[in-house]
């Protein structure tokens, strides 16, 4: 693999990726593949275990298109709308399966188009390969359609955003961007080839797949922590994205029935404990975290979302001590102050974090701080119960949550994407699964929605699929309904439709006393737009409907859109210490 000057790979961003295996070594002797460069790259795509393409056409990577088609085990091609939802599809892919996604887009806007989505996975710590289409090599300079070099926009969001220049070394960069793709801490890479390039052909050694030996966690770092779990009276645990990511679900879950400390469970760490268990709290999330004297981060960044990893305070308490455990040595917050780390494999961390803490034998230690949170989580289901069960004149978006709460099987994936909505579904919808919840992560960009509820249904395909989104985040992504519709995956989308954009229009008129640019149609019909584009759907304007309607969608077999009309006063409630 080669730059096309001097900023053109991040490798910066992977320091140590090129003391690992590399896995474009070749297998037994006599393996090779033979073809075009559609052809090697898809040779590479198999050997990791891909099956799925996501695109939008274009004529910078037919050759691609027909290696999918012509392979003896071809790839199942899933043509979008829009070049952010083949990259939104794919990041799905990935994070359901743990394996890495795969988009491919044509040349200049075709990959520029895909950024924010590129980014998103970036954040979120998704694998994911884009393989962009590029301007003839030949023709380098001259003006050529659609000429941009691309790897140094897309450096800053990547893993590895590169250019391969020869034939010979598309099928070995492409399983060696595939394995950086997983390696943790995960994310995404990209590869461009030159048009001439990936139409021209070669001979060469068949593509593995890395193998790789799960990262062991440093013991002193292990010891430090159980010592302040020993120490602690009122610790908690934060389950974020990386615990499934990494395949430690299971162990999560061990360590904290083992130990017996509450959990607040964070973006995909939802569902790691399942709805109900009694060492869940995320719905007394600020009594735990305001109130904890210590508090065990796995798998998620210190971010906005955990306040910074600013914690405890609560009545006068003191700020809690923080734990930070990641799966690899960069992810360590460096903002601010952790009493102790370790990085691993996060089964091997979580498993040793148990051991260590047993030596400790503090069995029942911290059951009455439990009791406590126990207490908290049933006092805010008692509060909660007339929102999720309310009637009037205007749908309160809780209403529509009791409702759905109702129909959900413990397999369905929920998607996120919108602002107010979508933070009443966060606050109110608790999995019954590990791996069942698809958010847009720290970055916030909307548009994930329908790209990753095409995902969703390619790879959990017996399972309910239903997309929440906000009538604002419905613009960007809705005409992918099309998509859902000519490749047969049936979904159910649920719009909140308060005919605002209520994160800016409340907040707006709170600082200022008015607000512009804040105001969508009322009442949009967006059930007429998924009519028009081959689904069905309905307009609910009464809460007591609202059952009925999704039990129809899910019913139905098609893409569904129930277009509920929600009341545009009901304002997401939000603390001011982000916990």
């Amino acid at each position: 693999m080669s730059d096309t000057g001097t900023s053109t790979d991040s490798d910066a961003h992977d320091k140590d990726h090129d003391s690992s295996p590399a896995s474009g070594q070749p297998p037994e002797p006599g393996g090779h593949v033979e073809g075009h460069g559609g052809d090697l790259a898809v040779a590479a795509f198999r050997a990791h275990g891909i099956d799925t393409l996501f695109t939008l056409s274009g004529g910078h990577v037919f050759p691609v298109y027909d290696g999918a088609v012509k392979a003896a085990e071809p790839l199942r091609i899933v043509d979008v709308r829009h070049e952010q939802t083949a990259v939104f599809a794919a990041e799905a892919t990935a994070k359901l399966t743990r394996r890495p996604g795969l988009a491919v887009l044509t040349a200049g806007p075709g990959v520029t188009n895909g950024i924010s989505a590129v980014t998103t996975a970036h954040m979120n710590g998704s694998p994911l390969l884009v393989l962009g289409g590029r301007a003839p090599a030949f023709r380098w300079g001259s003006g050529a359609l659609q000429e941009l070099d691309h790897p140094p926009l897309l450096a800053p969001v990547t893993k590895r955003a590169a250019t391969v220049h020869e034939t010979d070394r598309i099928a070995a960069d492409v399983a060696d961007a595939l394995a950086l793709a997983a390696r943790p801490h995960r994310g995404p890479v990209f590869l461009d080839v030159p048009m001439d390039v990936l139409f021209d052909r070669a001979a060469v050694p068949a593509p593995v797949a890395e193998e790789r030996l799960p990262a062991a966690p440093d013991p002193v770092g292990l010891a430090a922590a159980a010592a302040l779990l020993g120490d602690a009276q009122r610790p908690v645990l934060v389950f974020g994205q990386d615990v499934w990511m990494d395949g430690a679900d299971e162990a999560a879950r061990r360590a904290a029935e083992t130990m017996g400390v509450p959990v607040v469970a964070n973006g995909m760490g939802r569902g790691v404990l399942p709805n109900g268990h009694e060492l869940l709290v995320t719905r007394a999330r600020a009594a735990a975290l305001g109130g904890a004297d210590l508090v065990v981060v796995v798998g998620a960044p210190l971010d906005f979302r955990l306040g910074y990893g600013v914690f405890g305070g609560r009545d006068g308490s003191a700020p809690a001590r923080v734990v930070h455990l990641v799966d690899a040595p960069e992810q360590v917050s460096a903002a601010g102050p952790v009493a102790a780390s370790a990085s691993g494999d996060l089964t091997l961390v979580l498993d040793g974090l148990v051991e260590a803490w047993t030596q400790k034998g503090r069995p029942a230690a911290y059951q009455r701080w439990c009791e406590h949170l126990q207490a908290a989580v049933r006092t805010a289901a008692q509060s909660d119960r007339a929102l999720l069960r309310g009637s009037g004149a205007s749908i309160h978006p809780v209403r529509v949550y009791g409702e759905l709460l109702r129909v959900l099987d413990d397999d369905a994936v929920v998607v996120g994407d919108g602002g107010d909505f979508v933070s009443f579904a966060g606050k109110y919808v608790e999995p019954g699964r590990p791996g069942s919840w698809l958010d847009p992560g720290p970055y916030g960009c909307l548009g994930t929605g329908l790209g990753y509820a095409i995902g969703a249904r390619l790879a959990r395909p017996g399972a309910q699929i239903v997309v929440l989104l906000g009538d604002g985040a419905a613009g960007f992504s809705l005409m992918d309904v099309d998509t859902l519709v000519r490749h047969k995956l049936p979904v159910v989308m649920v719009v909140g439709n308060n005919g605002i954009w209520g994160l800016e229009k409340h907040p707006m008129r709170m600082l200022y006393g008015y607000d512009v640019a804040a105001d969508l149609s009322p009442a949009t019909r967006y059930d007429d737009v998924v009519r028009a584009l081959g689904g069905a759907g309905e307009t609910v304007e009464r809460a007591d409907d609202i059952g009925a309607a999704l039990a129809r969608g899910f019913a139905s077999g098609v893409p569904y859109l129930v277009n509920v009309l929600t009341d545009p006063q009901a304002v997401y409630p939000r603390s001011t210490n982000g916990v």
